[in-house]
Formats: C-alpha cells, sequence, structure tokens
C-alpha cells in the first residue's frame, strides 16, 4: 500500500507545543478540567492561543468523538449571532431564504466554543444564561416546541469580565456559571521558553527548513510579542519566504525591524486597547477625520473592533458630560444623521449608557499614535468633513 508522504504546509491539528513550565501546567490543569462536563472559562491576551487550549480540553474529554463547534461572539452582530446560536426558520426576518441549525443543535454531545465572549450583548448574554440553566432551544421564528441539547460550553475573552460586571456590561450571573473552572493562558512574553519550538514548528508548516543564528533566536526571545503567538506565526512567515538563501544560516540582520528594535516592550493588551479610542477621538475631533467617510469602514473592515468603537463613544460622553447629541456635533457628524448613528450604535451594542458621564470631568487622555496608519491622508487644502 503506497502512503502520500505528509507535506509541511497541509494543514494538521497536533497538540499544543509547549516548553515552557507554566504552559505544561495549564495544560495538566485543562486535562483534570476535561474529565468533567464543567464549564470553562478560558481568559488571556489576543493571540496567545486560547483556541488551543480549548481545543486542547475538548481532545482529552469524553466529548472527543463529538463536534467541537468554535463560533467567534465578535464577528458577528447581535442578530446573526442569535441565529448562529440557536438557527432560524425560513422567513423569521430578511434573508432567511431557508431554514438554518443552529450551532448548538450541531455541537449536540460535543463541545461549543464561545470566542470573545466578552463581545457579546447584555440580550445575548440572556438567552446563552438560559440555555446554561435548561438546555433548551428554540430557533429564531420558530413556534415548535423547545429542543434540548447536550453541549459543553467553553467560553475565552481577553477583557476583564469581572470590571465589566461592575460597569454593568456583563452579568454577574453568567459569569459564574461559565467561571466554574478559569483557566489563564500566560502571554508569549512570560514563557519565552516557548519561543523556540513554536517558530521551529511554524518554519516546517511553511514548508521552507531554514535555520537562525544562535544571535538571531536571542533576538526573537528578548522581543515582548505583544501580538503573541499569533504575531510568532507572521514573522515567522516573514523570515521563511524572505530570506536571501534556504540554506544559510539566517543571522539578526535578516529579521523584521520591530524584532531586532531594542525599544521598550509594548504596552499591556489593556493599554494598547484604551490607545486606539484615544486615536480614534483625536481623529474625529482634531485630526479633521470623518466618522461615516473613515471610522465606519475601519469597523465594516474589522481593523478595528466593537469594544474600540464603544470606548470611542465613551470618549465623547465622557467630553460631553453624557449628551449624545452634544457628542454627535463634538464628532463632526451632521445633527440630521443623528438618528443614523444611534441606530448604527444600538445594532452593533455600541451604545454605553449616558448616565455614568453626568458627572465626569470631561477628561480624555492624550493619544499616541499606531491606529492612525489605517485612516487615509486627508486633502491639503479645503479638508472638511464630507458626510455620507
Amino acid at each position: 500500500m503506497n502512503i502520500a508522504p505528509f507535506k509541511a504546509h497541509e494543514p494538521r491539528f497536533s497538540g499544543p507545543i509547549v516548553a515552557s513550565a507554566r504552559m505544561s501546567e495549564l495544560l495538566k490543569l485543562a486535562e483534570r478540567a476535561a474529565a468533567s462536563d464543567a464549564k470553562v472559562l478560558i481568559t488571556g491576551e489576543s493571540g496567545a492561543g486560547k483556541d488551543v487550549v480549548a481545543r486542547h480540553v475538548h481532545t482529552h474529554s469524553i466529548r472527543r468523538t463529538g463536534e467541537f463547534v468554535a463560533v467567534n461572539c465578535a464577528g458577528v452582530t447581535e442578530t446573526l449571532l442569535e441565529s448562529e446560536l440557536f438557527g432560524h426558520v425560513k422567513g423569521s426576518f430578511t434573508g432567511a431564504y431557508r431554514d438554518k441549525v443552529g450551532k448548538l443543535r450541531i455541537a449536540h454531545r460535543g463541545t461549543l466554543f464561545l470566542d470573545e465572549i466578552g463581545e457579546m450583548s447584555l440580550r445575548m448574554q440572556a438567552l446563552l444564561l438560559r440555555f446554561l440553566e435548561n438546555g433548551e432551544i428554540q430557533a429564531v421564528g420558530s413556534d415548535a416546541a423547545h429542543q434540548v441539547a447536550d453541549v459543553r460550553v467553553l467560553a475565552a475573552t481577553n477583557r476583564d469580565l469581572t470590571e465589566m460586571v461592575a460597569s454593568g456590561r456583563f452579568r454577574e450571573d453568567l459569569l459564574y456559571r461559565l467561571r466554574v473552572i478559569h483557566l489563564h493562558v500566560p502571554p508569549l512574553r512570560e514563557r519565552v521558553e516557548d519561543v523556540r519550538p513554536l517558530a521551529m514548528h511554524f518554519f516546517t508548516r511553511s514548508g521552507r527548513l531554514v535555520s537562525l543564528t544562535e544571535e538571531a533566536w536571542q533576538a526573537l526571545e528578548r522581543y515582548a510579542w505583544p501580538g503573541n503567538v499569533r504575531e510568532l506565526q507572521n514573522v515567522v512567515e516573514q523570515i521563511a519566504w524572505l530570506s536571501a538563501s534556504p540554506d544559510a544560516p539566517i543571522g539578526i540582520e535578516e529579521l523584521p525591524p520591530i524584532v531586532k528594535s531594542t525599544a521598550p516592550p509594548a504596552a499591556p493588551q489593556r493599554e494598547r486597547r484604551r490607545q486606539v479610542a484615544d486615536e480614534l477621538y483625536q481623529a474625529l475631533v482634531h485630526g479633521g477625520y470623518s466618522f461615516w467617510q473613515h471610522i465606519h469602514p475601519l469597523f465594516l473592515n474589522r481593523d478595528i473592533t466593537r469594544h474600540d468603537l464603544r470606548e470611542l463613544v465613551r470618549h465623547g460622553l465622557a467630553a460631553t458630560r453624557g449628551s449624545y447629541r452634544a457628542a454627535v456635533e463634538l464628532f463632526g457628524i451632521q445633527a440630521s444623521d443623528y438618528k443614523r448613528f444611534m441606530n448604527f450604535l444600538q445594532t452593533h451594542d455600541c451604545r454605553p449608557d449616558y448616565r455614568e458621564f453626568r458627572r465626569s470631568n470631561g477628561d480624555v487622555p492624550s493619544a499616541r499614535r499606531s491606529i492612525v496608519p489605517l485612516l487615509p491622508p486627508l486633502a491639503k487644502s479645503g479638508s472638511t468633513k464630507a458626510e455620507l
């Protein structure tokens, strides 16, 4: 029997690649958690490998023969997320041309992984809580009796859910339901022992087996990796395909400039996310940019998240002491677009409660640039804000 050789670039799921003691202990804890059907909340920075840990829990559980269904809660709007999870019947809303089975039914006797759970709206949190309590599913627009699904739920987030509970943006009862077992994935900068084995794995997957000098390896290990494992993978692919010769060892001079830089480590995740909102605020209020022409496309193209947009609105409300109409004027949006703006925020769950800003001092921190390169340059003459 002839067996086709495995090619390095072919996608294939493998277990977590770890060398550090922290990750080894985390995986042992994950395997103990897999022995039960208890719900698991996985936290950690973006790109740290929360999805890998979730799949590790599934593959070591008694449900490993069932489906592992992953849903990114930040990738779809509230209406579509309800349909994605619970399904819908034909004609239940515009665009529902046929019945659709929800992810909860697909994951029956398997595992459902809810990534970016912190981006879920309060209404969807209530629907999820009801399912976690009784396991019942009813498709959107259906009048049929509720169906029951046997699903283990794993959730992940890079946000501080406790802080979100305190600010009223996340249900406390849902947090308790999800956080039966808590697994925290450390950032790559806190487990530098994993950099080499992970990089070697990504080199192999790229199909180009290259070697690095010891100086280059040390530079990779010194870098702070604000994007964690995802950023490491991108850097490795860049090194592999842009190297001058695959036969000669790659030195530090061939590494991307950002990796071999001696600049201080990047800001923590929470500070970076605030920085994006600061820059958007500065671009709108002081930079002459237009919300509909410039910021709105960034959101639609997923260059900024719902959290970034929500924080931008919070900056505006803080500056106007909770007045949405004044914030619209501050952002340079025409008064005739007030309802359009409010409907847009409501649709995407980016409408903070104005009451918490009534006593705000209106201070907005200054910005440091990093999202600005995504904004197009303004015209040099007569740069007025054009509204669509």
